[in-house]
């Protein structure tokens, strides 16, 4: 009986293998790219770019969506951190979202985060797609974030970034609930949206949203960015 190849994806654990290869023909500077935040009703989709080190080891490094205890994800987002020769975030904001497409918008992220690391890298993995605005050689791996160890690292920094602007969000709109479901469309969320209204961090494009604006729905690709 053969095994399904997704299956495998999923038991598998996050390796330098890619970032070995590039690594034994003198790439020394490679950085893995994800972001969070693509699905939600609310808050900005936050990209994290990082640079580890050769024979980086840290025990428990995964992709961020198979970690599901908060603690345990903020402990290994300090550790990478502390570990890594460079790392940075980028985000678009819901304007960007709303105005671009939240696929578009996404790549903007990964683009500010590769911008603001403190070193250039010499090439990117990126999960599950391309950059086309960095002209830094790159790869897109499927399910970057559950092979490749400098992509893992980024989902959990992309991640814990996010949600502690989620959180910074529950302190100025307690009645929302964004520290419990972090903008995501539960059902406690959509129950809000539609008791109180959206607010000005809601992306307005999304259906639910437009929904309790009394909007019909909108195409789902408007501009794209130009950089």
């Amino acid at each position: 009986m053969q095994s399904d190849p997704a299956d495998t994806v999923m038991r598998s654990k996050p390796t330098l293998r890619y970032e070995g290869r590039l690594w034994m023909r003198g790439v020394d500077l490679v950085a893995g790219i994800d972001e969070a935040g693509i699905g939600p009703l609310a808050g900005p989709v936050v990209a994290a770019a990082v640079i580890l080190p050769r024979g980086y080891r840290l025990r428990g490094l995964n992709d961020s969506k198979k970690i599901a205890d908060e603690k345990r994800r903020a402990e290994l987002a300090v550790r990478i951190k502390e570990g890594a020769i460079a790392w940075a975030t980028g985000l678009a904001d819901v304007r960007e979202i709303d105005m671009y497409n939240i696929y578009h918008a996404g790549l903007l992220a990964m683009l500010r985060a590769v911008e603001n690391l403190s070193v250039r890298p010499d090439h990117l993995l990126v999960d599950a797609r391309r950059i086309p605005a960095c002209t830094i050689p790159q790869r897109g791996i499927v399910h970057g974030d559950a092979l490749s160890a400098s992509i893992a690292a980024a989902s959990i920094i992309a991640k814990t970034s996010r949600d502690a602007i989620m959180c910074a969000l529950d302190h100025r709109y307690p009645q929302y609930g964004f520290a419990s479901h972090k903008g995501y469309p539960t059902r406690e969320h959509l129950q809000r949206l539609k008791e109180l209204g959206p607010l000005p961090v809601h992306r307005r494009t999304f259906a639910p949203v437009r929904a309790a604006l009394g909007l019909v729905p909108v195409q789902r690709h408007l501009f794209q960015f130009q950089i």
